[in-house]
This record gives structure tokens, sequence and C-alpha cells, in this order.
């Protein structure tokens, strides 16, 4: 159904053009959207009206007439006068009306069969033939999936298809509360930089219109409608690695999610063996607060000692002895590559450990 908003601007500006107030009540009687309050008395006129065989009709001193979408009558609409011009102008409202309608049952058609390819509920053969009876044409597509904070609500959806769904060529969809999902037709972005400022202005945009915090996760280019499913898949899971391993960022490409990605499906009972053995039976009480925001600083500068105690503001040797100190309790030096990769390893490992366990206690 279209909505009552649409339907509203479309009767709002016919009687700007023309002047005449009009009233569209749907097939079993009720007022939908108008430009005069009609009285009570048309409420039973429109249902003998729609039970005639009459396409339109002078009643109570006013134009009915019927708008017809596929063979049904879809809408009752009123026109405020029993003149010519009004009968004229009322016809030229059901085209409207019914181009409308039409014009949306086909997006719905396209958006349903695209939902149907989204989570692989169609055969290969089915989805071409269908694909060509919608006029879909085969791109190169990304898959964008908007996780909401919070539940989401009609608004959300409604400003992201005003946002990014004017084109013939994108879809935006929902299957679920939580997301809300944008296919986008990608053979104008070529780089894996656009994709990521597409993402950033999604965020950007949903922050400063709706003020709501959105994480956005997208998957691999889409080259056959085919690969649109693994697409999803993918998007999904840049969302949920994200949430584990990179919870400062907004934005998550699945290409990006590096070893994260194989550690958040490593099982729970491998997890436990892995740290038992890089750590022993004890954790080692390390992790204060200066710990980490050493440790962090280390990674990030590539295990560079001297660009390290620069961005600490501390003293080259105060920074060895550090490492010194954290080696002695973990039996790791972590200025040595292989001891480094094994210990990130380790505090991956030991994130996706904590977020399995808050999400076990929410269930």
């Amino acid at each position: 159904m279209l909505s009552n908003h649409k339907l509203q601007l479309t009767l709002d500006e016919i009687k700007e053009i023309s002047r005449i107030e009009t009233a569209l009540y749907n097939e079993h009687g009720k007022l939908l959207v108008s430009t005069f309050i009609p009285g009570k008395e048309f409420d039973e006129a429109v249902l003998v009206f729609a039970e005639s065989m009459a396409e339109s009709q002078i009643l109570l001193g006013y134009h009915f007439f019927k708008v017809v979408v596929e063979d049904e009558v879809k809408y009752i609409l009123l026109a405020h006068s029993a003149s010519e011009e009004a009968y004229m102008v009322g016809k030229l409202a059901v085209c409207q009306i019914r181009n409308l309608a039409e014009m949306y049952r086909d997006k719905m058609d396209r958006n349903h069969f695209m939902q149907n390819v989204l989570l692989g509920n169609m055969l290969v053969v089915d989805m071409y033939n269908k694909a060509r009876k919608f006029h879909i044409e085969q791109a190169e597509r990304v898959v964008f999936v908007i996780e909401v904070d919070g539940k989401k609500d009609s608004y959300m959806m409604e400003l992201v298809k005003g946002m990014f769904g004017g084109s013939g060529r994108d879809f935006v969809m929902e299957v679920d509360e939580q997301n809300i999902i944008f296919i986008k037709d990608v053979c104008d972005l070529k780089e894996e930089e656009d994709l990521e400022r597409l993402a950033k202005m999604m965020v950007d945009n949903l922050h400063s219109e709706a003020m709501v915090r959105v994480r956005v996760g997208y998957g691999n280019r889409a080259k056959d409608l085919k690969d649109i499913a693994k697409a999803y898949q993918e998007a999904l899971m840049a969302i949920e690695v994200g949430k584990v391993f990179y919870a400062g960022k907004e934005v998550v490409s699945y290409s990006r999610l590096g070893i994260g990605r194989l550690i958040y499906q490593i099982p729970m009972s491998l997890c436990e063996m892995f740290i038992r053995e890089v750590f022993g039976d004890e954790m080692p009480d390390v992790f204060s607060d200066e710990n980490v925001l050493t440790i962090q600083s280390f990674f990030e500068n590539n295990l560079n000692i001297s660009e390290t105690a620069r961005q600490l503001f501390v003293h080259r040797n105060t920074l060895v002895y550090r490492l010194e100190r954290l080696e002695k309790a973990i039996g790791l030096d972590i200025r040595k590559f292989e001891d480094a990769m094994l210990f990130k390893i380790a505090m991956m490992v030991l994130s996706h450990m904590a977020y399995q366990r808050e999400e076990t206690q929410k269930i």
C-alpha cells in the first residue's frame, strides 16, 4: 500500500493546481487522506458506490471515482463538486493515483525479489529469469548492513530510503528488527576507499538526521546476483567481528578484518586451551591501564621502541624497563616478532572469549 503521506502530498498538489477539494477512501470505506473534512454521510455512500458497477458517479452533490489497480478497486476518490471541471480533475487524479500505486507495486516486487536473493531463497535459474522480468541488470554490487543502536523505527527506514534509495539500481530493505540493508550498485565506485567514504557518510548522515548511533559493515564486491547472499553474510560478519576486535570503529569492512575473522570462528573450548598454553592455568596480573596503553602503542608503532617512547612521553629506558617487567610476568618478549605475534593473538582471543560470555549472559 502507498503511504498516506505520499497520497496526501498528491491530493495537496492537485488542489494547489486545480483548486478542487478531494478526499480518498480505501475500498472498505475508510477515509485515508483529504484536503477537506467530509461528513459522516459519505461513509455509507462510498460503500454503496464501491459495490456498484459504475466507474464514476455523482452522489450527494460530489463526483465519485474508482481507482482500479490490477483489476481490483483499491481506492475511492471524491471530488468536492458536481461540475464538469471537477469531473476532469477527478479523472486526472485517478490516473495519477493509479500510476503511483502501480509504480509502488513494481518497486515492492523488485524489493521482494532482491530480498529473496539476499537470503539465498532462490534457485539460480529462477533468479536470472525473474531479474530479466524486473529489468534488474547484472552489475557489481556491495551489501551494506546498517546496525542501529537500539530498535530501529519506520522513520529510520524512510530516512535511509530518502538518502540512498533513489536510484532504480539500488535497494533498501529490512530483514530483522535491528538492521537496515542497503544493496548498492558500485560500478562507479572503483576503489576500496570509495566504499569506506560512502559507509562513513551513512554513519554521519544518520547521526545528524536521526540522532542515533549506527555501525556499518560491508562485504566484498558481488560481481553477480548469485554472489549477493555471500556478500550479505560477509557484511554481517564484519558487524559482529567489529564489535569484538574493533569496538571503536563505526565502519568495518569484511576485507579488512584480518586475523580477527579467523579468531571469531574458533570454538570456545579451543580458545581456552590456547590461553592456557600461552599463560598457564592462572592469568598473569599484567593488564593495568599503564601496561595496556604501553602494549597498544608498541604494537601500533610496529615494535619501534624509540617511536613508542616518544608518543608515550617517557624515556626510552623507562619503556624498555616496562617491557622487561612484562616479559618476566608473561614469559614473552614482545620486542621479538614471534612473541609479539603470539601475544597479540592471545589478546584477541581473550577479547573474543569475553564477548561470547557477555552474549551468553544476555540469553
